[in-house]
């Protein structure tokens, strides 16, 4: 019997405490050490970090193991991977989906950062990247001078925001989720008229971003949600409970 959380959100980290409280060993493989810190230590659970492909996900599976995918709703590349590795295991698979966000009229949504892109070269005025720093290079094209990116205090984001060209004055490197006064004072601060982000719900602070930019008449850009299938926080919670009570 072995459970398996792929984590990397709120909800992977109360999932995995939650089991152990309840006496169940967990493993739980996040991507990187900032993840690993985010997660926390706790007795009975065991931490794994670094990136992991396909083959070294299967083999950390097998027939008798309860796979949860608790990743991020945008993390689509490693849903993917996690769900062909559980089948080419034959472990049990379960996606743990964070309640996405009821997105506002006044939102501009769009599919990616490429179609953000597209709509954002038709306008002026500072832009503030709040989507991570793997998408900051993207929107190089609208001008570096443009670009106010909020990315985590990690060397890779540092990183990721000096090869787009953003300069250091335009880095905001911080951890959130972050308050709605304190995005309304970033928003004034650096004369934002663009606020692009992701639906990363209640966790990630959205209505804290959608009400600071109604305050401040900042237009929010939204990147829409990938459509998938899974299950809330407490149906994989009690799936687990279920699932261990059977193999006992």
């Amino acid at each position: 019997m072995n459970i398996l959380i792929f984590s990397g959100t709120t909800e992977g980290r109360c999932l995995s405490r939650a089991l152990a409280q309840e006496g169940i060993p967990v493993q739980v493989c996040v991507a990187t050490e900032y993840g690993k810190v985010d997660q926390g230590s706790c007795p009975g659970v065991q931490v794994h970090s670094g990136r992991l492909d396909l083959s070294q996900m299967a083999e950390r599976m097998g027939p008798d193991t309860l796979c949860v995918d608790a990743t991020h709703p945008y993390a689509t590349e490693a849903t993917a991977n996690i769900q062909a590795a559980a089948v080419q295991s034959g472990a049990t698979y379960q996606r743990l989906l964070r309640p996405a966000s009821p997105l506002p009229k006044d939102c501009l949504v769009v599919h990616d950062a490429k179609e953000a892109v597209a709509l954002l070269q038709k306008t002026q005025g500072n832009i503030l990247l709040t989507t991570g720093a793997k998408e900051v290079s993207v929107f190089a094209p609208l001008g570096v001078h443009r670009l106010y990116a909020r990315v985590l205090p990690l060397e890779s984001s540092l990183a990721a925001c000096q090869n787009a060209g953003i300069p250091p004055a335009q880095i905001i490197a911080m951890q959130g989720p972050f308050s709605e006064e304190l995005n309304i004072a970033l928003l004034r601060q650096f004369s934002i008229h663009y606020l692009v982000t992701k639906d990363g719900g209640s966790p990630g602070g959205f209505a804290e971003k959608w009400k600071a930019a109604r305050t401040c008449g900042v237009q929010m850009v939204v990147l829409q949600r990938p459509a998938e299938q899974g299950a809330s926080y407490e149906e994989v919670l009690q799936f687990c409970k279920e699932w261990v009570a059977q193999c006992r």
